[in-house]
């Protein structure tokens, strides 16, 4: 069975109210919003949506608890609202974790903050502590921490977002149904500027590498660390630097004899603050703050960094025997924080700001300076208002016509078994990751066996969720599908030969011949190895430049 995929019509000559630049959470938040006001928006990204500092996150929804400490009460307010606003509307995407919050008598919060702290987050909140103490996940832990300290351990609740890339995925095709044009791949070469004002565009296609030109009423800059760059190469001249790159690395561990079931805040070797999660059958430990200033496409994780965080984790489980031998992989990414002559990275404000750039001799063009997973929402209305639109805040509940599905009701599931003739677990797997399109995929699922086999034999998601992918998903690349649409190849047990099967069994079903096969395997196996990075590889090139 052969499936063809969609051309991407050209650009050239084409005018639009507003183009957005950068397709990240915070871009597509943008293009959305801007689409729905009923503006002829076009959003381009210069690889794929999600693919930047949006992957590379600690992939949590809080209204930031750690924000109390630097007074920033109003953030917290934003984030709380946000955080609840997600849970209700993309419930299978964002889903409520219980979080631990642990101290002990060396630690440089004192248990007495940390309470005061936690009773005005949760009275900000509008909620009453949790009921539920963790009691059994306490007592787990308190077996399998470390014995030489006295432990206190604090209850609270936040939230989860596994795979923030799927979110992007929805909004995206929100976006276009609100008429929106969407190109992943196209490189904003420069913004044409003319008599103080922004006149259009020059884009650059990355898969063809043909150049085009478009009008522009509005340009919105929303390339998070690239928003520097873009004003660069348009020759915009400012007084200061926008931004103030911050590294974040994380690293990946297999769980482990005494890991956290449930989410763990706590300080790190040098009483910063970090987090151990459960996520996607792994932990999650993260973050650091390093200042970067370098390419943001090329950043990556440092041996101190990973040693750091390794060391982290294992002060708190020494029965765990953990080392640098022990992470799976480790990713980094480049916060776009505002540009502060501040030394200490925690400090600097995570606040999104509107830079408007008629203060640079530059009318009808905005750049967007930090932001965060919580908040994109609502810095996308902001945004919109800035420009003069009425920015409603939507209740749209999840992607498709109906009824929200909601992952945890086995009718919702069985429905969806049987309408793609496929497993439970199958159905479980299109619902948790495709809300209301799983109906649709289902029935594309029904139609041949081909697209009923799972993507490689370590996982129930299948083939058709590719072609969804495809089709109606804006993907072009295996990578933009397998780390992004359906991203079964940030799982436990992804290998090459995963990757392989996967490009076999996706390549049959569209058709590609054994070149094409050849040219997509090799160049998603670049895009993986540079983003989920073996933390070997660190090491070795540390200890080489030494």
């Amino acid at each position: 069975m052969v499936l063809a995929t969609n051309p991407r019509a050209p650009l050239n000559d084409q005018h639009f109210q507003v183009v957005v630049i950068g397709g990240g959470i915070n871009g597509v938040a943008v293009a959305r919003q801007c689409a729905r006001a009923g503006k002829h928006t076009l959003l381009v990204e210069q690889n794929d949506f999600a693919s930047g500092v949006t992957s590379r996150s600690t992939r949590i929804i809080h209204g930031g608890l750690r924000y109390l400490e630097h007074g920033e009460l109003d953030l917290v307010r934003e984030s709380l609202r946000e955080r609840e606003r997600l849970l209700r509307e993309r419930s299978h995407l964002v889903h409520p974790m219980h979080f631990l919050l642990l101290v002990n008598e060396t630690s440089q919060r004192s248990a007495m903050k940390v309470r005061a702290g936690l009773w005005l987050y949760q009275r900000m909140a509008g909620k009453p502590p949790s009921k539920d103490s963790g009691e059994m996940e306490t007592k787990r832990l308190e077996r399998a921490l470390d014995s030489g300290h006295r432990w206190s351990f604090f209850n609270y609740e936040d939230a989860q977002c596994e795979f923030p890339e799927r979110l992007v995925a929805e909004w995206l095709m929100e976006a276009v149904d609100a008429g929106a044009t969407v190109r992943n791949h196209t490189e904003a070469l420069a913004v044409d500027v003319a008599h103080g004002r922004v006149r259009g565009v020059l884009l650059r296609d990355q898969i063809t590498g043909k150049d085009a030109r478009v009008d522009a009423g509005w340009v919105i800059n929303c390339s998070g660390p690239w928003a520097d760059r873009v004003c660069q190469r348009s020759a915009i001249r400012m007084a200061k630097p926008m931004l103030g790159g911050v590294r974040g690395s994380h690293i990946v561990l297999p769980r482990f004899p005494g890991s956290p079931t449930a989410a763990i805040y706590t300080e790190a070797v040098d009483g910063r603050p970090i987090f151990v999660l459960p996520w996607n059958d792994q932990i999650l430990v993260g973050t650091t703050e390093v200042a970067d200033n370098g390419d943001p496409g090329k950043t990556a994780p440092s041996a101190d960094e990973i040693g750091y965080l390794v060391r982290s984790v294992a002060q708190l489980f020494p029965r765990a025997k953990l080392s640098a031998q022990s992470v799976k992989h480790t990713f980094a990414g480049i916060r776009p924080l505002p540009y502060s002559t501040e030394n200490r990275p925690s400090a600097v404000t995570r606040r999104h700001i509107l830079h408007d750039h008629a203060d640079d001799g530059v009318a009808h063009m905005l750049s967007v300076i930090g932001g965060k997973l919580t908040t994109a929402a609502s810095l996308a209305r902001e945004c919109a208002r800035k420009i003069g639109l009425n920015a409603e805040e939507a209740n749209t509940m999840a992607v498709g016509p109906g009824p929200a599905l909601d992952p945890l009701l086995d009718d919702a599931v069985l429905e969806i078994a049987r309408i793609g003739s496929v497993s439970e677990e199958t159905a479980r797997g299109m619902v948790e990751w495709h809300g209301k399109r799983a109906p649709d995929i289902a029935r594309m699922a029904l139609v041949s066996a081909e697209l009923r086999a799972p993507i490689c034999p370590h996982t129930s998601h299948v083939i058709a969720e590719v072609v969804e992918a495809y089709r109606r998903e804006c993907a072009v690349t295996l990578g933009d599908v397998l780390l992004r649409r359906v991203p079964v190849a940030l799982g436990a047990c992804w290998s090459e030969s995963c990757s392989r099967e996967a490009a076999l069994r996706i390549g049959a079903v569209l058709g590609w011949s054994e070149q094409t096969m050849g040219t997509n395997l090799e160049n998603f196996e670049m895009e993986r190895t540079g983003f989920l990075r073996p933390a070997g590889r660190a090491v070795a090139l540390e200890a080489a430049a030494d």
